[in-house]
């Protein structure tokens, strides 16, 4: 009985002194703008229900399986771009994600999403060939991308801000080539970019993904 007083005695004084629950903050930033400036915004901030995501999508994988924002729905994703016949920074980014894959095996909830920017050479048949010679694992988790090249560079430039030159958008007519990894969560929003050609950089990803599952648990 005494312990009981006790308990609501405490409930009593938490409501007098004004005891609430505060705003959670991101323990990562998103990422609004083409300079990819980064932001901390607070959940409770006006600002939190219009931070940018990426839309809906449709394209076509190595197995010739349909790929939406349905795909990815509830889970946290890594998208690049690239090409088959790139003999430049392709390979080494499509090397270095090999270590992403190794870590989230077998993590249902971690995703790569690779957009070929040749999609008009880079048939299912072609990303099957490439998925098989480079190491990409037959399990639904990295999906290599074809498309309509408009829908893809559409997307690329103007929603994952993945052109050339940071800062701003592209027209749409220029070759997209970037070394750009970015990292999207469960609500298709940007939370990091990273340098798709630096091993170190991948090893920073994984860290990241790791702070955003339990950001998000």
């Amino acid at each position: 009985m005494i312990q009981l007083k006790q308990n609501k005695l405490l409930i009593v004084l938490c409501m007098l002194l004004g005891c609430k629950q505060q705003p959670s903050i991101s323990s990562m930033p998103f990422i609004n703008k083409p300079d990819f400036t980064p932001e901390w915004i607070a959940t409770d901030d006006k600002k939190y229900y219009s931070i940018h995501h990426i839309p809906a999508f449709s394209f076509i994988d190595q197995n010739g399986q349909s790929v939406t924002e349905k795909t990815v729905e509830g889970k946290i994703y890594v998208a690049d771009f690239f090409f088959t016949r790139c003999a430049s920074i392709c390979p080494k980014m499509t090397a270095n994600l090999l270590l992403v894959q190794a870590h989230f095996k077998n993590d249902k909830n971690v995703m790569i999403l690779s957009h070929s920017v040749t999609p008009d050479l880079d048939s299912v048949s072609v990303l099957k060939k490439y998925a098989n010679t480079r190491g990409v694992i037959d399990n639904g988790k990295w999906r290599l991308l074809t498309g309509k090249q408009d829908d893809i560079y559409r997307l690329a430039k103007k929603e994952y801000y993945a052109g050339d030159t940071i800062g701003y958008y592209q027209t749409g007519n220029e070759f997209l080539h970037t070394e750009n990894v970015i990292l999207i969560d469960r609500k298709r929003r940007i939370r990091g970019v990273y340098n798709g050609t630096l091993q170190v950089e991948m090893e920073r990803l994984i860290e990241d993904i790791e702070t955003l599952k339990k950001e998000e648990e």
